[in-house]
């Protein structure tokens, strides 16, 4: 066998034992719950940037990236632009591959890939931040609830002049709004791509743990996502993800397109 296609089985073999160990999971639960007592995903920076995530996730999302090569991503949730900024970084490595392939010239600012992010309140000192980065190039944001109507129709406007779409669901943490949510945009995910909800762990916390925030175990983005997709036969919960990482904000939260 092929030296690569080896290590590849044996990671894809790796990932579905590991699934199967209920110690480990106990272990990387008490993890994420301390984490989140002590806000260690507030700990960490992307290109300078602040990003409210776990490593994990945050290599999650740049192995999405790079395996689906999306040309449109849209992000609810900025805060202070870390995210956004990731994924710029990661749209620009494909925009170099091509580059690379074709042998085309990679001309600065001109990328036809974008991270579009939306929020209800994009402070200014975190627009100026981000409008100001390296990468701000690949970066459009809008202002505004994500699932206002207005807003639901900007963002599906914006989204015809793309042909392979990657969402991003990290806002709002409560049932009805992640369900509008995915409502509204996970209709917009390509064939093949992924719509990814964070902070689905709530619902694994214990009852009454966010006692300053309007969502709790009931009452968050897991329960929307299980009640959005038992009547859909075109997305499906990637648990391989969740076995992968083990560690993450996202459990049963990677929902891949298939039809």
């Amino acid at each position: 066998m092929n030296p690569i296609t080896e290590f590849e089985q044996e990671c894809r073999d790796r990932i579905v034992e590991q699934g199967k160990n209920d110690d480990f999971k106990a272990i990387a639960n008490s993890f994420a719950t301390e984490a989140m007592r002590s806000k260690y995903m507030y700990n960490f920076t992307s290109l300078g940037r602040p990003i409210i995530q776990f490593p994990q996730d945050m290599v999650a999302a740049q192995e999405l990236i790079w395996e689906i090569k999306p040309d449109l991503v849209i992000e609810t949730g900025i805060a202070h632009g870390g995210s956004l900024i990731q994924t710029a970084l990661m749209l620009g490595a494909l925009d170099l591959a091509d580059a690379m392939e074709t042998g085309e010239p990679l001309v600065p600012g001109e990328s036809k890939r974008k991270v579009l992010g939306i929020d209800i309140d994009i402070r200014d000192h975190n627009r100026e931040a981000i409008e100001a980065h390296p990468y701000a190039s690949y970066i459009e944001m809008m202002q505004g609830s994500a699932i206002a109507e207005d807003m639901v129709e900007n963002v599906r406007t914006y989204a015809k002049d793309f042909n392979r779409v990657m969402v991003f669901l990290d806002s709002m943490h409560s049932h009805d709004h992640v369900l509008g949510e995915l409502q509204a945009y996970a209709e917009l995910t390509s064939v093949g791509s992924y719509c990814v909800v964070f902070d689905t762990f709530v619902e694994d916390l214990p009852k009454g743990f966010f006692d300053d925030r309007p969502w709790d175990v009931g009452d968050n983005p897991k329960t929307a996502v299980h009640e959005w997709i038992k009547d859909r036969s075109d997305f499906e919960i990637d648990k391989s993800w969740d076995d992968r990482l083990l560690i993450s904000v996202a459990p049963d939260g990677f929902l891949k397109r298939t039809a």
